[in-house]
């Protein structure tokens, strides 16, 4: 037995070879995975290359845009830099000294330095200054005109200019998402739809809160609906003739502009003193476009629904408006609705009882809107409208037929009806100035009353006097 002070016996066989760091044994690597690594670096070098050119290319363009910008700068102005201001005194950008030198200006040549500004993005310069809303304090409250569904309107009148303008302040509180989206849609639809039968929008003002927020607008005296209720007669024909034609002017130009009013009645328009009508109440106005897609059917006053809304359509266009220029048109004549239901199947019950029962060959497709089947289809399919306006032209009668086809895509447009032949027979359409005028509710006017008749003279004691 070998004692411990022995050294020990050295070992012949060969020691394994150290294992790699991640600690699993080496193995050869396939040509397939060399050549994927391969291509995996080439890859990688094509994608630094062409990033590295794409950054060289940016640049350059924003090299050449800022040399464009210098040589803009460095044009000769009208006014020399050296030259004296209006007080006599030195240009501010020269000193006080008059032996300073003059600033130096980029010369057209040299290269500024890159810009870290994204060649999509435009110079500020492009830009007007933003200017912040005035103060609602800016005008004088006078009197409350009215209130609907999304704000309160004011007759006020600006401090510095004197002139009357309407106050409409939005109602933001209960709302809790922020900005309402009607009031985005009124002010857009305003901004866009500028036109003389449009009501104007001047600037919003703001007060000291967030809830705060006011639409100036144009002041106009009187809405035909209050109009309609005060007038002793309805008006002429030649009146209706140039109040409708306004109309169809505004809305033609709404529709142009791909707005949809959506709301049009006699109480969303306005008539000032000299003839004119005005189309208000954009609240529930939107774009519409090709295609149409889902829109809401809760739309439009009901006494001026048309029946595709009534009968839950989600697809529609201009016709809507048009449905409600017709009853506009009958409203004018009738001095009252022409529909004037207590619900929706009230309503779709009088439209269809006046103007008869639609079938495919009047309204192709009707029966498969959403609430078609639940209505009873019995009934007379003929129209008893010529009963109702029995004093109307043969053209106004046809215009107004074709103002309230229950077909949307056979019912009139409006550029369509502003050429219809009753704005041409006579009697003609009378001149807007030569309106009658009346006393504005709005404005706080108060209606004259007419003169009281004298008395009978009174008897004395209930004696005829001797004679």
């Amino acid at each position: 037995m070998a004692s411990f002070d022995e050294p020990p016996i050295a070992s012949t066989s060969t020691s394994p070879p150290p294992l790699p760091s991640n600690g699993s044994p080496s193995r050869k690597r396939s040509k397939w995975e060399s050549q994927a690594q391969e291509e995996d670096e080439i890859a990688i070098k094509i994608k630094k290359k062409n990033k590295e050119r794409r950054r060289r290319e940016r640049s350059q363009e924003e090299r050449e845009r800022e040399v464009r910008l210098a040589s803009i700068s460095a044009a000769p102005l009208s006014t020399p830099l050296y030259a004296l201001s209006p007080a006599g005194s030195p240009h501010p950008q020269l000193g006080s000294n008059p032996g300073s030198p003059r600033p130096s200006t980029p010369s057209v040549g040299s290269h500024p330095p890159p810009s870290t500004r994204s060649r999509y993005v435009p110079p500020r310069s492009a830009h007007g200054s933003i200017m912040s809303c005035r103060s609602v304090y800016e005008y004088e409250r006078l009197n409350h005109i009215e209130e609907g569904s999304y704000g309160v309107v004011f007759r006020a009148r600006e401090k510095a200019t004197g002139e009357i303008v309407a106050l409409k302040k939005l109602k933001l509180e209960e709302e809790k998402n922020g900005f309402p989206i009607t009031s985005l849609r009124e002010v857009m639809a305003l901004m866009v739809c500028r036109h003389e039968n449009v009501v104007g929008v001047r600037e919003i003002v703001v007060g000291d809160t967030l809830t705060q927020v006011f639409i100036v607008m144009d002041f106009i005296e009187h809405d035909l609906k209050s109009l309609l209720s005060l007038m002793p007669t309805p008006f002429l024909q030649s009146e209706v003739k140039t109040l409708l034609h306004q109309l169809l002017s505004a809305t033609a130009h709404c529709h142009t502009n791909w707005i949809l009013h959506r709301d049009l009645k006699t109480s969303n328009l306005l008539m000032n003193n000299r003839g004119m009508i005005k189309v208000a109440d954009f609240g529930l106005a939107r774009k519409f476009g090709e295609p149409l897609g889902d829109m809401t059917q809760l739309v439009v006053t009901l006494w001026y629904r048309s029946p595709e809304l009534l009968l839950g359509a989600t697809e529609y266009s201009t016709a809507v408006d048009m449905w409600s220029i017709g009853c506009i048109f009958a409203e004018l004549m009738l001095k009252e609705p022409l529909f004037q239901g207590k619900g929706e199947l009230d309503q779709i019950a009088q439209i269809f009882k006046t103007l008869g029962h639609p079938s495919e060959n009047s309204w192709p497709g009707w029966t498969s809107l959403p609430l078609a089947k639940s209505l009873n289809v019995s009934g007379s399919q003929y129209s008893n409208l010529r009963s109702r306006f029995r004093f109307l032209t043969e053209a106004g009668m046809d215009l107004m037929n074709r103002l309230l086809c229950y077909d949307p895509e056979s019912r009139i447009s409006a550029e369509e009806a502003m050429r219809h032949p009753y704005f041409t027979e006579s009697p003609l359409p009378k001149h807007p100035s030569l309106f009658s005028s009346f006393p504005s509710l709005a404005a706080g006017d108060k209606r004259r009353k007419p003169f009281d008749s004298p008395s009978a003279p009174h008897r004395f004691g209930g004696v005829e006097p001797d004679m």
